[in-house]
C-alpha cells in the first residue's frame, strides 16, 4: 500500500511537470521541462505505467509517417518531429575515384520538448532502407559510402532520399511492437487484442450473440450463388486479416461460395483454400468438409451466409496475389489510413524485392508491368518505365486492373473476384457487367452489392435470428458480424474504380 501511494504522488508529479504548468506562470505559459509523462513512464510500477502506455500507443504507431524527399533539387525540407519540433535536412553528394561516389545526409535537430526524448527515423530509396535515432539537438550526419548501382543514383538525383518519422519514437515503437505482435497470436490474449484493435481504428463493436452459436445448416434452404463471409479474430489468419480490414473498411476478411450440383448436392467454391502444403488455391469442396474445416479452424472464425435475393438468382486456378492490393488502391491519397502513403508503399516494396525477390514479382511486379504496358521489369526497371513515360509512381498505382488481364500463372483472382466473376458471368451483376471490374472490388465492396435477400421473414428457420435479427444469416461464431452498408448499392458503370477508403468512417461518393 505504501508503495502504491508513492507511485501515484509520484506520476501526480511527473503530471504536474509533464503539462509545464508551475506555480507563478501566468496560466497558458509552458515550461520546457526534465521530461514528459511519455518519457519516463516506464520508470514507474508495471501496474501504474503499463496502462498508461497502452492507451498512448497503438499497433498503428509502428507506421512511419512520411516527412519528406531530400533532394539537389529541393535544396532542404523542415519538419516537426515527436521529439524534435524544428527539424532541417539538405543533402550533399561526394566524389570518389572509382565507383559512383556515395552521399551525405545532413540533419540538424533542435527544440526537443524535453531532456529524455528522442527521433527514430527510417531513411529509403527504392534501392535500400537505413534508419538513425537522434536524442540531442546538434548537427547530424548520415553517410551513404556508395550508391549500390547507377540506376539509384539516378532516381536519388531525380527524387531525392524519402525520410520516415516514427511518430512515436523509440519507446513508443517498442511498445507498438509489443501491442501489434499479439494480433497473430493463436490464443485468447492475441483475440483480444484483435478485437480491441478493430474497435478503436473501425468502430466495430463485437456485441455477443445469443446462442447457439453454431447453426445447423439444412442444405435444402441453401442455392448457389449465395455468399459466405468469413471475420477470422485470432492467430495468423486473424492478424492479417485485421489489418487488411483495417485498410481496405470491410468487417470481413474473406468470403466463398455455396453452388449445388445438378443432383442436389451443396459444395462451396473458394479462392484462397489453404492445401496440405499450405499453398492457397482455388478449390470447390463439398458442403461437409468444408464446414468441417470451419469448425475447427484455430482462428475462430465468424461466418455468415448472405442469401442472393430470388430475383437475381440463376440456375482450378491460383490465388489473386497479383491484384490484391490494387482491388485497395483507387485514389492517389484517399485510399492510405494515415500515416500510410505511395512513399511508404514503395519502401516497403523495395524492402521485399531485396529480402524476397520472387514473393515481390508475384504480388506487383507482374501487375505495374501490365499497367505500364511492359513485360519482365524488374521493380527498378518499372520505376524508370514510369518516369519514361511521364507519369508518378503513386498514379501508377491507380490504374484499374482489368479482369482480362492473364498473368503468368493464368487469371488473377482474389477470394472476392472468384466469387464475383461467376456473378457477373450469371447476370447478377445487370446491364453493367461488362463495364464492371470485378478485381477492383473489396470485400465490402462486394457485400454493399443491393443483389441479396432483403426481407428477413425469408430467412431460413435454422439461422435463430428472432434474437438478434440480423438482415442476414450466421451460422458460426459468438459475435455478432456487423456488414454496414450492407444491400445498399445498385451496380453501376466502372463501379468502384476510384473510391476513397479511409478510417474510421471509409465514406465514398456516390457512384466512384
Amino acid at each position: 500500500m505504501m508503495v502504491f501511494a508513492r507511485s501515484m504522488w509520484l506520476l501526480g508529479l511527473i503530471y504536474f511537470l509533464g503539462l509545464g504548468l508551475v506555480f507563478g506562470l501566468n496560466f497558458g505559459e509552458s515550461l520546457k521541462v526534465p521530461f514528459r509523462v511519455n518519457d519516463v513512464l516506464p520508470a514507474l510500477p508495471r501496474q501504474i505505467s503499463w496502462p498508461v502506455l497502452n492507451n498512448l500507443h497503438s499497433a498503428v504507431d509502428l507506421l512511419p509517417s512520411f516527412v519528406g524527399s531530400v533532394s539537389l533539387t529541393n535544396g532542404s525540407i523542415e519538419w516537426k518531429g515527436a521529439c524534435f519540433f524544428d527539424n532541417e535536412a539538405r543533402l550533399e553528394f561526394t566524389g570518389s575515384d572509382q565507383g559512383l561516389g556515395g552521399g551525405v545526409l545532413h540533419l540538424k535537430t533542435s527544440a526537443a520538448h524535453s531532456w529524455t526524448c528522442m527521433d527514430l527515423y527510417v531513411f529509403a530509396t527504392p534501392y535500400r532502407i537505413t534508419w538513425d535515432y537522434y536524442f540531442s539537438a546538434r548537427d547530424h550526419t548520415l553517410k551513404f559510402e556508395s550508391w549500390e548501382e547507377e540506376a539509384e543514383l539516378e532516381y536519388v538525383k531525380q527524387h531525392g532520399i524519402s525520410v520516415f518519422l516514427m511518430p512515436s519514437g523509440m519507446l513508443g515503437t517498442l511498445l507498438s511492437l509489443v501491442d501489434v505482435l499479439p494480433l497473430f497470436s493463436n490464443t485468447v490474449w492475441g483475440q483480444n487484442a484483435n478485437l480491441e484493435f478493430l474497435k478503436k481504428h473501425m468502430g466495430a463493436t463485437f456485441e455477443k450473440r445469443s446462442r447457439p452459436w453454431r447453426a445447423t445448416i439444412n442444405p435444402d434452404d441453401v442455392h448457389s450463388g449465395d455468399f459466405l463471409a468469413l471475420s477470422k479474430i485470432r492467430g495468423r489468419w486473424g492478424g492479417f486479416e485485421t489489418l487488411e480490414k483495417w485498410v481496405t473498411g470491410a468487417f470481413a476478411g474473406h468470403t466463398a461460395v455455396c453452388l449445388k450440383d445438378e443432383f442436389g448436392n451443396l459444395w462451396v467454391g473458394e479462392s484462397g483454400h489453404e492445401n496440405e502444403k499450405g499453398e492457397e488455391i482455388i478449390v470447390v469442396i463439398p458442403w461437409d468438409e468444408w464446414w468441417e474445416l470451419s469448425l475447427k479452424d484455430e482462428s475462430n472464425p465468424q461466418v455468415v451466409l448472405l442469401p442472393l435475393h430470388p430475383d437475381v438468382r440463376h440456375g482450378r486456378k491460383p490465388y489473386g496475389y497479383h491484384n490484391m492490393i490494387f482491388s485497395w488502391i483507387d485514389t492517389i491519397l484517399d485510399n492510405y489510413p494515415p500515416p500510410l502513403d505511395a512513399h511508404l508503399v514503395i519502401s516497403v516494396m523495395s524492402m521485399w524485392t531485396r529480402v524476397q525477390p520472387a514473393y515481390a514479382a508475384n504480388m506487383w511486379n507482374e501487375a505495374l508491368n501490365k499497367r505500364l504496358g511492359t513485360e519482365d521489369l524488374d521493380l527498378y526497371g518499372i520505376l524508370a518505365e514510369t518516369e519514361r513515360q511521364g507519369i508518378t509512381f503513386d498514379q501508377l498505382l491507380t490504374i484499374p486492373e482489368q479482369d482480362d488481364w492473364v498473368y503468368s500463372d493464368g487469371k488473377s483472382t482474389t477470394c472476392v473476384a472468384f466469387i464475383l466473376a461467376m456473378y457477373k458471368e450469371a447476370g447478377i451483376l445487370g446491364p453493367y457487367a461488362n463495364s464492371i471490374q470485378v478485381t477492383e472490388f473489396t470485400i465490402r465492396d462486394a457485400y454493399m452489392l443491393k443483389i441479396f435477400e432483403d426481407n428477413i421473414t425469408r430467412l431460413p428457420s435454422w439461422c435463430n435470428n428472432e434474437i438478434d435479427q440480423l438482415p442476414f444469416c450466421q451460422i458460426l461464431g459468438e459475435y455478432k458480424m456487423e456488414l454496414p452498408e450492407y444491400n445498399t448499392l445498385e451496380p453501376y458503370a466502372n463501379m468502384n474504380e476510384y473510391c476513397p477508403s479511409l478510417p474510421p468512417t471509409y465514406e465514398r461518393p456516390i457512384r466512384c
